[in-house]
């Protein structure tokens, strides 16, 4: 070990890594509203807006295990240090995005370096809050940092929202490269800290990593492209058989490997099987943010600062009970706290599927399902993690958990990619068979944005009936974990 022993963590450190991981969670994560500002300010198709909205979690999702494997042999600090440099240049590119013919390449070369920031930050932080915190401090530690994730998450529409209507959407990223450039400061002069070498694997995975990354690229600009480019273009046909080839090298790579960049021994383990790909489609949910904001703002004419103020409830209530998932998981185990939390979402999403009513009613249905999705996360969140982790034996708990923190990443990336591309592709033009079998009351030359809103919410309902079967399915029903029996 590198480390000096006896350095404790202090809050000059704790509040740096803090500044990291809200450039992400708060500040890159402001494009789930502000997106339709920055597509008409830059003139940009929506499509390719889609992209530059889910990419940065594509790009931290792939790279996170990576990152956090790179971190234990080169070191933490160092990574993180990386990953604030990530930031600030990832954010300043979005800044300064041009108008026209540029704004496509630069905004998604920002983006990109937005999600390498939190690939590099997010694992090396919490591993290093568990090399120099201990005890209750540890606790207080892993609290304010998951505020900062949680909290940014729950608060990034309605501060993304605030600043590009009265400030300007460029000056969130400007603001994002001030706060990462503070938090770099604030971490200098930490001792280095890396994991005992003997470990490790040798050497990195290269060829997994890479066979993954091209395979996830072809993958995300397939489902956010198809509708737009045509499912039977050449160039969607294209990008399917590369996704397929290349995750079929990946799969035929990394089986049985030493070291590999993914360990599909974990996934023997049914309990945490069922728990990363709840965890997935659960993340995936976060498209019912992004169609329903570009619905309130597109088809009812609401700026991003009034659908912003909208999801206040959503902040508020993951906040408030993110603690209560921790003591149903004590009471009652994984199961039922998992299971309550994902139809507590689902109804959230069945609340804002009434795309047929008036603007003001759907604003009450907005309020209310919003504040009940920030709810079933809070009750999911903790017994999953639990769920996922307290299964593996200790020689697997760093792998498992990077793949975990990865599903969340993907589900993100994936389900806002999938959703975004199903309003963007449908809006265009009336549904007929869902104009005949619903009334839209209203307005009536926004049905077309209406009903793609509509079909998008019901694809995410669509992912959370297969997490709960997933759940019930894999999870199971005892009251308590076994080591508490």
């Amino acid at each position: 070990m590198t480390q000096t022993i006896q350095y404790k963590g202090n809050d000059k450190l704790l509040f740096g890594i803090i500044l990291g991981v809200l450039a992400f969670w708060f500040f890159a994560q402001t494009t789930l509203n502000i997106n339709v500002v920055m597509s008409k300010d830059l003139q940009m198709n929506a499509s390719m807006m889609n992209i530059a909205v889910s990419i940065t979690a594509l790009f931290s999702g792939i790279f996170i295990v990576v990152m956090g494997g790179l971190a234990d042999r080169v070191g933490r600090v160092k990574i993180i240090k990386i990953g604030f440099i990530f930031s600030i240049v990832g954010s300043l590119l979005v800044g300064l995005t041009p108008v026209g013919s540029l704004a496509t390449p630069v905004l998604i070369l920002g983006r990109t370096f937005q999600g390498l920031s939190g690939a590099c930050i997010m694992p090396a932080s919490l591993a290093l809050v568990k090399t120099y915190w201990d005890g209750a401090g540890r606790q207080r530690a892993v609290s304010l940092w998951s505020m900062g994730s949680w909290g940014g998450s729950g608060f990034c529409a309605l501060f993304g929202g605030l600043m590009a209507q009265n400030v300007g959407w460029r000056y969130i990223f400007f603001l994002s490269a001030l706060i990462s450039f503070i938090g770099l400061l604030m971490i200098q002069g930490t001792p280095e800290s890396k994991a005992a070498q003997n470990n490790l694997s040798k050497k990195l995975d290269f060829a997994g990593i890479f066979t993954f990354m091209i395979a996830m690229i072809a993958l995300q600009v397939f489902v956010s492209q198809g509708s737009d480019l045509g499912w039977t273009s050449p160039v969607i046909l294209i990008l399917m058989v590369v996704a397929l080839v290349f995750a079929g090298a990946f799969f035929f790579i990394e089986k049985g490997k030493f070291g590999a960049f993914i360990d599909f021994k974990l996934f023997k383990n049914s309990i945490y099987t069922g728990a990363a790909l709840s965890n997935f489609l659960l993340n995936g949910v976060a498209g019912m943010l992004i169609v329903s904001l570009m619905l309130l703002q597109m088809g009812g004419s609401l700026s991003a600062q009034e659908a912003g103020v909208l999801t206040l409830g959503y902040a508020i209530a993951i906040m408030a009970f993110i603690r209560v998932g921790e003591k149903l998981l004590q009471r009652f185990g994984s199961r039922k706290p998992m299971i309550w939390g994902s139809i507590i979402v689902g109804i959230a999403i069945l609340l804002l599927m009434p795309t047929n009513v008036m603007l003001g009613t759907y604003k009450i249905f907005a309020i209310v399902s919003y504040t009940l999705f920030g709810l079933g996360l809070a009750f999911y969140a903790t017994p999953s993690t639990d769920a996922a982790l307290s299964n593996l034996p200790d020689s697997q708990a760093g792998s498992g958990s990077g793949i975990y923190k990865m599903a969340s990443s993907l589900g993100t990336a994936f389900g806002v990619a999938i959703s975004a591309g199903i309003f963007t592709g449908l809006s265009g033009s009336n549904i007929d068979w869902l104009n005949h079998a619903i009334v839209f009351v209203g307005r009536q030359d926004n049905i077309a944005i209406r009903e793609a809103a509509l079909i998008s919410l019901a694809f995410n309902l669509l992912m959370v009936i297969l997490a709960i079967v997933t759940i019930m399915l894999t999870i199971p029903k005892n009251k308590k974990k076994e080591e508490d029996k």
